[in-house]
């Protein structure tokens, strides 16, 4: 671990121009909307991006795929490829097809098409990361999708007060969408089954990765399950790329209700206590003074980390990332905290 420095530095800026020549290798980890924002954001800076996706996702169309048919669920998958396709009319019109969501009253009722398409290409090529290869050209895709695992995961956490007739009981709760919205207190998480194999290309991006963005997104169902998989933690902990972990704008009903960002950060090195960062992004409104930044200092420093503050939400007051904003204080963490070598 590297020497810890106790400092915090404020982000400011707007606009973010793609870099030319020479770009950062950028690997992002997470799930969900939280990976997307990070991706939408990335793609502004570096066109050598990898997203690896968790493959725990349960509910809804993705779960019915994966109880009927035995595959990886798709719909992380799916977000993620929308996520990179580009500003033109090509990319936004696929991005708008994948994730449109059919309405009926049969049974394809709540699928989306790009699970479908997804799903049609596994079972034609037989190989998962070439199919995700595939839907990504056919949407020209700025960057490419791997899941972190090829077998489907399920996710269970132990939880304090699942039921609130027993307040100091600890439970266990299964599957992905329970955890993502279970009453009580997540205490940890852990996959089933305990040692799933990582995909090897997910492993080769991140041990040739310039950067490593882990986060933001649901802290234990999309987050944290990327460092439960051994490979992939062994990888993260043997790479010489930097890593930065993107903190979430604001806790999340059921699974981090009440969390403080330090607090994010102390169960995230509880289950990977070997885990080194050197960077910690917060938004600045999330820690507007020095009473609240000081402890997130603390939690930062001993996983290695500085922290730094930038405007990422967007202006609406909702509780999501603004792509340029995000996108700004990215490229400018690049920059700041140096090279391991030329860009590639």
């Amino acid at each position: 671990m590297k020497p810890n420095r106790r400092r915090v530095s404020t982000l400011t800026g707007r606009r973010t121009l793609r870099r030319r020549g020479a770009q950062p290798k950028v690997v992002a980890l997470g799930g969900g909307m939280g990976l997307s924002a990070s991706l939408a954001a990335l793609r502004r800076i570096t066109g050598d991006l990898t997203a690896v996706v968790t493959v725990a996702d349960d509910g809804g169309s993705s779960g019915r795929l994966r109880e009927e048919l035995g595959v990886l669920p798709p719909g992380d998958l799916r977000k993620a490829l929308a996520a990179l396709c580009g500003d033109d009319d090509w990319g936004q019109t696929w991005a708008r097809v994948i994730q449109h969501r059919f309405q009926s009253k049969g049974e394809i009722n709540g699928h989306a098409v790009g699970n479908l398409l997804i799903v049609a290409l596994w079972e034609q090529l037989g190989d998962p990361v070439q199919a995700l290869d595939l839907v990504g050209r056919l949407l020209g895709a700025q960057g490419r999708v791997l899941p972190m695992s090829a077998v489907p995961l399920e996710l269970q956490a132990l939880v304090r007060g699942h039921d609130p007739e027993r307040p100091d009981d600890v439970d266990t709760v299964r599957g992905q969408a329970t955890v993502a919205l279970t009453p009580g207190e997540v205490q940890s998480v852990h996959l089933v089954p305990l040692d799933p194999p990582a995909v090897p290309e997910a492993v080769a991006a991140v041990l040739d990765a310039d950067w490593v963005v882990l986060g933001p997104g649901s802290w234990f169902s999309s987050v944290i399950p990327h460092l439960l998989v051994p490979e992939l933690l062994d990888a993260l902990a043997e790479t010489k790329a930097r890593k930065v972990l993107s903190l979430n704008l604001a806790p999340q009903p059921g699974e981090t209700e009440g969390f403080s960002p330090q607090r994010h950060l102390e169960v995230l090195g509880r289950h990977a206590p070997k885990l080194a960062l050197d960077v910690v992004l917060a938004d600045e409104a999330a820690v507007p003074d020095v009473s609240a930044r000081e402890p997130l200092v603390d939690a930062a420093k001993r996983l290695g980390a500085a922290v730094e503050l930038a405007p990422v939400a967007r202006s609406d007051g909702s509780a999501k990332h603004d792509p340029e904003l995000l996108a700004a204080a990215y490229d400018r963490i690049f920059r700041m905290h140096g090279r391991i070598g030329p860009w590639r």
